[in-house]
């Protein structure tokens, strides 16, 4: 095969091309550019479950993850382009596998929604208003309670992480 200037182009040309086409990024994708900072508001916990501390839990790790992911910066409502406002609608803990002679639960599935109202602050207007759900699942022969604890975590994590992408990406 003969190399010319014409071959040496189309093969950079197309090098170039396949090289764009695999990387990615999810940070920014869709925030408009207007929108530096963002305020988010203590999480409210509708879900009339009692569980201690569960709007903390979900509050700080909503902020560490926005904080981890440098998007936008968080800071209060008062100097915030976007405003980020979580309500906790449900929190449920139902048995998902049952075994044994005596019918007992030994998996239990843990289920929380959480409605999400994105607001931009510049424009008066709001970007997204929906709810967000995810579950874990966990073990009810071990040490219940630290299982059932870590289940809530990572269900919290999970739905944080959820609530970030679609803040800054367009999922």
């Amino acid at each position: 095969m003969k190399f010319n200037n014409r071959n040496i182009c189309i093969f950079v040309c197309a090098l170039s091309a396949a090289i764009a086409g695999c990387s990615y990024s999810f940070t920014g994708a869709s925030v408009p550019p207007h929108l530096q900072t963002i305020a988010i508001s203590i999480v409210q916990d509708r879900s009339n479950k009692g569980e201690p501390n569960l709007d903390n839990l979900f509050t700080d790790e909503l902020i560490n993850k926005f904080l981890n992911d440098n998007t936008l910066e968080v800071t209060d409502k008062n100097n915030a382009d976007a405003l980020l406002e979580c309500t906790i609608l449900s929190l449920s803990d139902s048995p998902e596998l049952i075994s044994g002679d005596r019918e007992k639960a030994t998996t239990r599935r843990m289920t929380i929604t959480v409605k999400v109202q994105y607001k931009d602050l510049v424009n008066k207007k709001s970007v997204f208003d929906k709810n967000f759900s995810n579950y874990e699942t966990y073990d009810t022969e071990s040490d219940f309670i630290s299982a059932r604890n870590s289940a809530i975590e990572a269900v919290v994590d999970y739905l944080t992480e959820d609530i970030l992408l679609g803040v800054v990406s367009n999922w």
